[in-house]
């Protein structure tokens, strides 16, 4: 093969070569880049009884935004309402259980008002194990939860019930609707805790691409004032306590 240079045609030297393979492998790339990855996981199994165990690879979790597809057992997508001085904010809680007891918080120097939510889902699970878990013994598992950020805000504050599904959904081994995201907080004596703003909660999960927003029925006054366009884009699902929010939640 000759390459053209100027008026005179010469023989590909080993420059030219690479650069050509580099163009090559630069299209492949982009083939397989972007979407092909929104859903993709590994499994292993663990503990003497080989439970799978699903874990995101990073492709998936580098992702800002809510997939239409289900997330992984123990993965739930939840909007952090926020308060007076801050507004809501997306993140994704991370759940996953081994041999072993107790809660792990895996985030290095945990926000306090996420560490306060994670207490309070221990405490709920522990106290509703039966009816939550059905025959898996929270106390016999360790459970290790991670919490992702994907806004500004990052307390992690509000997240109680959407922490509790991250541990009901990782024992019991089922994943959550796609496009499902969850609000609510739990207090130390279980009682549901709705969020201080829902219209916003609500339009930050429809921005992110939310497709169904699990809410606590208190909320739903609140959310009589959604707007028209928002309120066709968002399904809502209201919950009474956390083993409604379990049923209305999980996929089918």
């Amino acid at each position: 093969m000759l390459v053209q240079h100027g008026d005179r045609a010469r023989r590909p030297t080993r420059a030219d070569q690479h650069g050509a393979r580099g163009d090559d492998g630069a299209r492949r790339r982009r083939r397989v880049s972007g979407p092909e990855f929104r859903s993709t996981h590994v499994s292993s199994l663990l503990g003497a009884e080989r439970r799978e165990q699903f874990v995101a690879t990073p492709e998936v979790q580098g992702g800002a935004g809510i997939g239409g597809d289900p997330l992984p057992p123990g993965q739930v997508w939840a909007v952090g309402p926020g308060g007076e001085d801050e507004g809501a904010g997306l993140y994704r809680i991370e759940g996953a259980e081994g041999p072993g007891s107790g809660v792990r918080i895996a985030n290095v120097q945990a926000p306090g008002p996420f560490r306060e939510a994670v207490w309070n889902a221990e405490q709920h699970l522990y106290g509703h194990a039966k009816e939550l878990a059905g025959d898996r013994e929270p106390r016999h598992h360790e459970l290790t939860v991670q919490l992702r950020a994907l806004d500004p805000v990052r307390t992690g504050a509000g997240l109680g019930v959407p922490t509790l599904l991250a541990f009901c959904t990782a024992l019991l081994g089922m994943g959550l609707k796609g496009g499902l995201v969850a609000v609510g907080g739990l207090n130390l004596g279980g009682g549901i805790k709705p969020p201080y703003s829902a219209v916003a909660v609500a339009e930050l999960a429809a921005e992110k691409g939310a497709e169904v927003l699990l809410a606590p029925i208190p909320a739903r006054r609140q959310l009589n004032d959604l707007s028209d366009a928002m309120a066709a884009r968002l399904q809502l699902l209201f919950y009474t306590d956390a083993r409604d929010a379990l049923l209305k939640a999980r996929a089918e």
